[in-house]
């Protein structure tokens, strides 16, 4: 017969135990200030918290202060492994957004994601055998499906319609 282990409850965080935490978060990831304050904020909902009220605002603040946490350099290399997955300028926006890079950060950027568009949208078609890159179609339904992949991926709705209406990869020149 099996006997049942109980699980150990933790204790409540306090100030020490929540700054170990963060530097234990931001030695294992990439992160911005706002995904660690959100990150604390859940665990102190989590395990509770003993003493003075906490705010994990300041600590992510004060993480950024001390280099450990950099918004632009994580919006720069978050940008750049999106694009180069394929992912177009919408997603790529959306991803800096939901992982709390500031606005100006994001605006900055938005140059460089934007040069790379027609790059990241052809390596998008190559991965997903898009338009010239896959099997010769001339099904509605099925250029009507490699639209929406291309658009659901961030893509402009003109890029993507000349990529996908494109018959092979020499009329693909023409666009970057």
């Amino acid at each position: 017969m099996a006997m049942r282990q109980e699980r150990r409850t933790l204790p409540p965080l306090d100030a020490a135990a929540l700054e170990r935490m963060a530097l234990r978060y931001v030695e294992r990831f990439a992160t911005t200030r706002g995904k660690l304050a959100d990150y604390l904020r859940r665990k102190i909902r989590e395990r509770g918290w003993d003493g003075e009220a906490a705010d994990p605002q300041a600590l992510a603040q004060r993480m950024a202060d001390l280099g450990y946490v950099d918004d632009r350099l994580y919006a720069e290399s978050k940008a750049a492994a999106l694009t180069r997955r394929g992912l177009g300028a919408r997603r790529v926006t959306m991803a800096l957004r939901h992982a709390h890079v500031g606005e100006a950060d994001t605006e900055d950027l938005a140059p460089a994601i934007h040069e790379q568009a027609v790059a990241a949208a052809l390596t998008f078609a190559r991965r997903k055998r898009i338009g010239p890159f896959g099997p010769p179609s001339d099904d509605r339904a099925v250029r009507d499906k490699q639209l929406a992949a291309l658009l659901r991926a961030g893509h402009a709705m003109d890029l993507s319609r000349r990529i996908v209406a494109a018959r092979d990869e020499s009329e693909l020149g023409e666009i970057g």
